[in-house]
C-alpha cells in the first residue's frame, strides 16, 4: 500500500550569517552571507545571489510599486560552507564533560577538511 508521507528534510548544518560560496547553478562561484534558512524545504537565501525582478503594487510599505530586485532561495545542497576562504564540509564533533556527578554534551559544528572547530 503506498503513502503519501512528506519527505523527512535532510540537516542543514548552515546557520544565519555564515559565509558560503554558491558551487552550483546560474550563479556558481559567487560568495555571500546566509540570510534565510527554510528548514522544511531545505533552502537557503543569499546575499547578492540568485537575484529576481518581483513585479510590485504599491502598498504601505512601497509607496511606489514597479519592480523590485530581489534574492530567491537556493537549495541547500548548492551551497558550501566557506572556512577560513575555502569551501569545507561541515560535521559535529560532541563532547561529554562531568561535573559533580551529571553529565553534559556539548555539540559543536567542526570543518570536514581541517578539523577545527568553527563554533
Amino acid at each position: 500500500m503506498l503513502t503519501n508521507k512528506p519527505k523527512e528534510p535532510t540537516k542543514i548544518r548552515l546557520k544565519r550569517g555564515d559565509r558560503v560560496r554558491i558551487i552550483a547553478g546560474k550563479d556558481k562561484g559567487k560568495e555571500g552571507k546566509v540570510l534565510f534558512i527554510d528548514r522544511e524545504k531545505n533552502r537557503v537565501i543569499v546575499e547578492g545571489a540568485n537575484m529576481i525582478s518581483k513585479h510590485m503594487k504599491p502598498n504601505r510599505t512601497n509607496q511606489k510599486g514597479g519592480i523590485v530586485n530581489k534574492e530567491a532561495p537556493l537549495h541547500a545542497s548548492n551551497v558550501m560552507y566557506l572556512h577560513n576562504g575555502k569551501p569545507t564540509r561541515l560535521g559535529y564533533n560532541v563532547t561529554v564533560t562531568e561535573t559533580n556527578g551529571k553529565k553534559k554534551t556539548v555539540k559543536s559544528r567542526v570543518a570536514r577538511t581541517t578539523g577545527e572547530v568553527i563554533d
